[in-house]
């Protein structure tokens, strides 16, 4: 009977943060576009636009990702803070040049092989995961070489649809920005000195074999989302994550101050005393997972919010090194892969 109990608590605690919102997503003109997309940066929460531009979707609020409507051949909307009981208007912009009408292609010495390769390293990942990836539409890729700051970036119009068979999903990618810089003019791996990617991400599910379901579970051991929703647990373990200062362990408890609010946990990063080499840099740990993986991270904020699917707000100044950076879309998990809330928000 107790574990009854505690079952139908769990499914109203679980029921309680669902809700649905409706819209309806139409043209300059007023027309109903019908295939939109509308889904949940980074997660597999998504569905489309029906024959009168209409939708419904299922959605927890109070997260950290955004709501993302996009077609093709129009600007995409996103939204962060919005009022669920009200159905959503959005009107989305035909967009009026392609990027790559924009961007100056000039000749350089370097071939589209060799810059599609540091591409899929650099984006993909040179992981297990990483190395069998695939982008299905490598042809709407395009580059430009910069060779006053020795950077390759990469442009696309459409999004990347990347097939992830170990993993079991595909992946529409709309990409932001995408940068490698060199230590000179070259576009070896060994001359990389810095890569950054930045986009949307939509998951589908394509496969969930058991063998499938054992690649993911690896694959979230040691991760980004794993290291978030062990902080906001404040679980830390030699057989999970271990927090680092000169060699030496340290109490995360001396490091982090947890509250726990309605709809997220907010962390309070404390500022390590003394002189740091980057004057944006709050605090700066080490990082071993399960006794081997080293991993390193800086905050350059004092503070940030972790949602119920292990996601952060702040993550473009929480900048992690070693292991834990070289996973990226190849080995990428939905944001609510292990339906987080349960584990973190009670």
């Amino acid at each position: 009977m107790k574990n009854i109990f505690v079952l139908f608590s769990l499914i109203l605690t679980i029921n309680s943060f669902s809700q649905n919102i409706k819209g309806k997503v139409f043209n300059n003109d007023k027309t109903p576009l019908s295939g939109a997309n509308i889904y949940y940066k980074g997660t597999t929460i998504s569905t489309i636009s029906d024959e009168n531009g209409n939708f419904t979707l299922n959605y927890y609020p109070k997260s950290n990702t955004i709501l993302v409507i996009s077609f093709m051949g129009y600007q995409s909307q996103y939204f962060s803070n919005f009022d669920s009981s009200k159905d959503l208007n959005i009107e989305l912009i035909a967009s009026k040049n392609s990027l790559k009408e924009v961007v100056v292609n000039r000749k350089d010495e370097f071939s589209r092989k060799q810059k599609l390769k540091i591409f899929r390293e650099h984006f993909l990942g040179a992981t297990p995961n990483g190395k069998v990836a695939l982008i299905e539409n490598e042809e709407d890729i395009y580059f430009k070489y910069d060779k006053e700051n020795f950077t390759l970036k990469a442009f696309s119009d459409k999004p990347l649809i990347i097939i992830s068979p170990s993993l079991g999903y595909k992946i529409y990618y709309e990409l932001q920005n995408f940068e490698v810089t060199f230590n000179n003019f070259s576009i070896n791996t060994d001359d990389v000195v810095l890569s950054y990617y930045k986009g949307l991400s939509r998951f589908e599910e394509i496969n969930n074999s058991n063998e499938i379901l054992i690649n993911r579970k690896k694959a979230y051991q040691g991760s980004q989302i794993h290291f978030f929703s062990n902080l906001a647990n404040n679980i830390w373990s030699r057989e999970q994550f271990l927090l680092l200062n000169d060699e030496q362990q340290v109490n995360a408890n001396n490091c982090f101050k947890i509250y726990k609010q309605k709809d997220f946990i907010k962390v309070v990063v404390i500022k390590q005393l003394g002189e740091n080499k980057n004057k944006n840099t709050i605090a700066s740990y080490d990082i071993l997972f399960d006794k081997k993986e080293e991993s390193s991270i800086i905050f350059e904020t004092d503070s940030f919010t972790i949602d119920r699917y292990g996601n952060n707000s702040n993550i473009e100044n929480i900048i992690f090194s070693g292991k834990i950076s070289e996973e990226k879309v190849g080995d990428m998990l939905p944001l609510n892969y292990m339906s987080v809330p349960e584990k973190i928000i009670q």
